[in-house]
């Protein structure tokens, strides 16, 4: 595979040199790298016009067992910045970088959001999402300094926008009974929604804050057990991984399968989750209609 990334590098290199020799544009024509889905929503916000970005993850896909593509060399070599989500999620990033070369700034959003431990699932809290907006805001305001006022705008309007979704998926919550806010997932992606809006999290199919780790079958017969001890109404599974192994541990529990979670990835386009603010609030009004047993409709994000 790295062959053919060395080769990609060589054209880059020879376009470079046939070029016209301008330093780095300023404005219109600015490349940006995202890794993660969530990631490149926002920049896009935010970059508007101003901005061309591209985002190595593809709506849907699992960013835990991602494999880096020669193209995703190739625009971190022509890249201005590249924002990565951080923690585990992207630490495939670093091989990437290694081999492009260029001198893109790489700004981490976990390094400026309240984090949870070792979690890397920051974006299920919409304060974290402010927080990520604002250092996206002031990285484009460095390379970019022209454009400061138009990425301030951008970023206004989308605060604004995070900080209504985060009332409404707040208030949601609150209206299913405390003993009902009990969830199960597919793997441990929900710790940030559960610690914003008073969510518990039962147990997940996969204990470990990554898909690529194992259940065993002592796993699998414990948290059936636990699900009906403590009466969880549904199990939620994951946009980006097949459902089979959720329905049949809610089958066997007793409890209902839920709507699909935009947990790792956004959905792909013209779905309800394919945007971030989207996916959020999709992701709210699944969780509160499975929790509720259908008894609470949330509004959030209408």
């Amino acid at each position: 595979m790295w062959a053919r990334i060395l080769g990609v590098l060589a054209a880059l290199a020879a376009l470079a040199s046939a070029g016209c020799g301008d330093d780095t544009p300023s404005g219109e024509g600015l490349t940006v790298v995202a890794t993660t889905t969530q990631v490149a929503d926002l920049a896009r916000e935010l970059g508007g016009d101003r901005v061309s970005v591209e985002g190595m993850l593809r709506p849907g896909g699992d960013p835990h067992d991602y494999e880096p593509r020669p193209s995703d060399v190739a625009a971190v070599a022509r890249a201005a910045v590249v924002f990565r989500s951080g923690g585990e999620v992207d630490d495939w990033l670093g091989d990437v970088i290694d081999n492009a070369g260029g001198d893109a700034e790489v700004v981490s959003l976990i390094d400026s959001v309240k984090r949870l431990d070792d979690d890397p699932h920051w974006w299920q809290d919409a304060r974290n999402g402010v927080r990520a907006v604002e250092a996206i805001r002031a990285e484009l305001s460095k390379v970019d300094p022209r454009g400061r006022e138009a990425y301030a705008r951008n970023a206004e309007r989308t605060v604004r926008r995070l900080r209504r979704l985060d009332r409404k998926i707040a208030g949601c919550v609150e209206r299913v009974p405390a003993a009902k806010r009990k969830i199960v997932t597919t793997h441990d992606a929900l710790g940030y929604f559960a610690r914003r809006y008073g969510v518990e999290v039962v147990g997940a199919v996969i204990p470990s804050l990554s898909t690529q780790a194992q259940a065993s079958a002592g796993d699998v017969e414990r948290l059936v057990e636990q699900i009906r001890r403590e009466g969880v109404e549904a199990v939620f599974p994951e946009s980006s991984v097949n459902p089979e192994i959720e329905r049949a541990i809610a089958g066997e529990a007793g409890a209902r399968i839920g709507d699909s979670l935009y947990a790792d990835s956004l959905g792909p386009s013209g779905s309800a989750g394919d945007t971030y603010t989207g996916a959020l609030a999709a992701d709210a009004r699944r969780l509160v209609r499975g929790m509720s047993g259908g008894r609470v409709v949330c509004r959030a994000g209408l």
